[in-house]
């Protein structure tokens, strides 16, 4: 397994994502991604790491972060999916890996690709054809940038810094969506 070579750095923005093995279900019913949200809220509190976006798909994960302090935020993947997944083989009866490989690490370093980042996460429902609404899909915080639920792993101050109003970050996602024709699959 190479080296990861990305630099974990306070003020930075991160892309964290992975995959379930032979893109295989991470998760099996509502519970499990609620058990996951708590791990990622409790350890994102600790190690201090903003969470900006996330996605949480059947197969796989987004997580678009700022590492606040000095606690690499690949903290975070490590320790919210080393005890999910010791959870769910306990749940499941089974043993062994869950994840393809170790979870991935983007260093994000415009802000043009922050922002696109932020719609590319959120439009992944759509993407992968699971809604026709990204309302619809409960496990992303794409609810909380367009406020309709009042969560908290959210950074509340990046959004209104970018998006003036709920329904201009809806306008942005969905230029996406139409501009990539995405429809469900790709």
């Amino acid at each position: 397994m190479p080296k990861r070579t990305v630099v974990f750095a306070p003020g930075h923005y991160y892309h964290l994502y992975n995959r379930g093995a032979w893109r295989e279900s991470i998760f099996q019913e509502p519970a499990n991604y609620l058990f996951m949200l708590s791990k990622v809220k409790k350890y994102a509190k600790e190690f201090n790491i903003a969470i900006i976006a996330y996605c949480l798909m059947t197969n796989h994960y987004h997580f678009l972060v700022r590492q606040e302090g000095n606690d690499r935020a690949g903290l975070l993947p490590q320790r919210v999916f080393n005890s999910y997944v010791k959870a769910f083989n306990k749940r499941y009866k089974r043993t062994g890996t869950l994840f393809e490989d170790r979870f991935r690490a983007d260093h994000i370093e415009t802000e043009e690709h922050l922002l696109h980042l932020c719609r590319y996460i959120h439009a992944n429902p759509i993407k992968h054809g699971f809604v026709d609404r990204l309302e619809d899909w409960p496990y992303s915080n794409y609810h909380e940038w367009i406020n309709v639920r009042s969560g908290n792993l959210i950074d509340r101050a990046f959004v209104q810094k970018y998006f003036s109003t709920p329904d201009a970050y809806r306008q942005f996602v969905m230029d996406y969506v139409h501009e990539r024709k995405i429809t469900g699959g790709w």
